[in-house]
């Protein structure tokens, strides 16, 4: 998918958050200011979250309340290799919301209970190329 502006970028992920249920983890991959954290708000207003949506980059996490609730990681400031426990990813407790990981590239490789899978390349100043897979769940 070509999108032409951060609007059409943004309108998209809005409606694809209306598709997403409680443990659905979604990995968000682009270079610095692909259209990742934009990608994010649009979902989480897509799920009804009506509050401020910004990366985490210092914090690595972000809670949103919500219902479900929202998980949002970034994790560009992790080395390569990361555990998933050690940035709280406790699978348990996720999989009772919707779970949005920026730089999913910094973790181990354990990426098992990824659902979706959002590719952000810039093309131009305000065009993108967005690349979209989804997978099954691990145990389900």
């Amino acid at each position: 998918m070509t999108f032409n502006s951060e609007e059409e970028t943004y309108n998209w992920a809005v409606e694809f958050g209306k598709s997403l249920r409680p443990g659905d983890m979604v990995a968000l991959y682009g270079n610095l200011g692909a259209g990742k954290t934009v990608m994010s708000r649009g979902i989480c207003k897509g799920l009804g979250f009506e509050g401020s949506v910004c990366s985490p980059t210092y914090t690595i996490l972000h809670e949103y309340p919500n219902d479900p609730p929202l998980f949002h990681f970034d994790l560009y400031r992790l080395e390569p290799g990361a555990e998933l426990y050690e940035v709280g990813l406790d699978h348990d407790y996720l999989s009772k919301g919707i779970t949005l990981i920026e730089w999913p590239e910094r973790l181990d490789g354990d990426t098992g209970d990824i659902t979706h899978k959002i590719t952000i390349e810039i093309i131009s100043e305000n065009v993108r190329e967005v690349k979209f897979e989804t997978f099954d769940r691990k145990n389900g």
